[in-house]
């Protein structure tokens, strides 16, 4: 496995980016947006291609890079779906898997730091946000923070986890790395406490300064959103209403761009053909699926997924191979239920 912790040192915040082998698929978790060109460098040196971008939650100390490494990679983004960031690629719940190539995290919601905190447990280690921190917790003041919900995230949840379950957490002002949940049950003064009251109370107590970058960060950090009214410019877009007219038509063939969990979770619209968006550049190249698809029929192909995002890349990108039948459906599923349209 790859596995690399990246420092930035005027948030001090930790980025990790993981992958199953080189050449692989890597993910990255709370990435930091003016180290994007840092992480881009380490994507080429290690010959891995970035499938995922994930935030723990909404930052109020930084930029996330999540937008720019979408940008630059047409990788998927990933929040939790508490998250009132604009638009992102995919909505992660509790007890869900986050998956790429090789690799795969148990998804666990922690909120209490934020109403969106999620933490994310792979083998023998977690990654832990802002949720735990190393001999700390996160503050629970602001961005609908909850002390007594915190209480539940790291006593009914992350502490129950194995002694030996390494942790790495997104924040370390002190130079630490890494701990244990062992250590933390044993020396971090936040959890030496005997009930929620308590613990709310040392909480409630802390009277912190607001962070440094929060009237910057937190705006930023909600519109993170692909710009699907360029896409609509250019003519390769549908509305969902325009989609749903469309359904059940000879004319058209639907492409479901979102993963196989998403599908079963929220459900699909019946007739579409079911193409991951991690597998499009092998499906629209020569003799891809989609690809074959659109010499064949000559029918449009009109892409959809969670909130617009993956499709309104993939359409431009099946423009770009060529696919000039290439449509999307703006806003995707979620759009689609808001006209109520029936999911299978």
């Amino acid at each position: 496995m790859i596995f690399r912790q990246l420092f930035e040192p005027v948030s001090c915040t930790y980025s990790y980016v993981i992958a199953s082998r080189r050449g692989g698929e890597a993910l990255i978790i709370d990435p930091v947006l003016e180290k994007v060109d840092r992480y881009l460098q380490l994507m080429r040196e290690l010959d891995l291609r970035l499938a995922k971008a994930v935030d723990t939650h909404l930052h109020a100390d930084h930029i996330t890079g999540l937008g720019a490494l979408r940008d630059r990679t047409q990788c998927i983004t990933v929040m939790g779906e508490q998250s009132n960031v604009d638009v992102v690629s995919m909505r992660i719940a509790d007890s869900d898997r986050l998956q790429i190539e090789g690799v795969s995290m148990d998804v666990i919601y922690t909120p209490g730091h934020t109403d969106d905190s999620y933490c994310f447990l792979m083998q023998d280690r977690v990654f832990t946000g802002d949720t735990l921190m190393i001999r700390g917790t996160g503050r629970t003041d602001f961005q609908n923070g909850d002390p007594r919900a915190q209480y539940e995230s790291l006593f009914g949840r992350l502490l129950r986890l194995p002694d030996e379950t390494l942790v790495f957490p997104a924040h370390d002002y002190k130079g630490d790395t890494v701990s244990t949940i062992g250590e933390e049950k044993a020396f971090n003064p936040r959890l030496q406490v005997k009930s929620a009251d308590e613990y709310v109370v040392l909480m409630n107590g802390l009277n912190l300064a607001s962070p440094k970058m929060m009237d910057v960060a937190v705006p930023a950090n909600m519109r993170q959103g692909l710009h699907q009214d360029e896409v609509a410019r250019r003519g390769w877009a549908f509305s969902a209403q325009e989609a749903m007219d469309r359904v059940g038509r000879s004319d058209v063939v639907l492409i479901d761009l979102r993963e196989t969990a998403e599908r079963e979770r929220h459900g699909h619209i019946l007739g579409s053909l079911h193409a991951p968006y991690r597998e499009l550049q092998e499906n629209i190249g020569a003799c891809g699926l989609l690809h074959e698809l659109a010499q064949a029929t000559g029918k449009p192909l009109l892409f959809y997924c969670a909130f617009g995002e993956r499709s309104a890349m993939a359409v431009q990108a099946a423009q770009d191979a060529g696919i000039t039948s290439a449509r999307h459906m703006q806003g995707g599923i979620d759009a689609w239920r808001k006209i109520g349209g029936h999911l299978a």
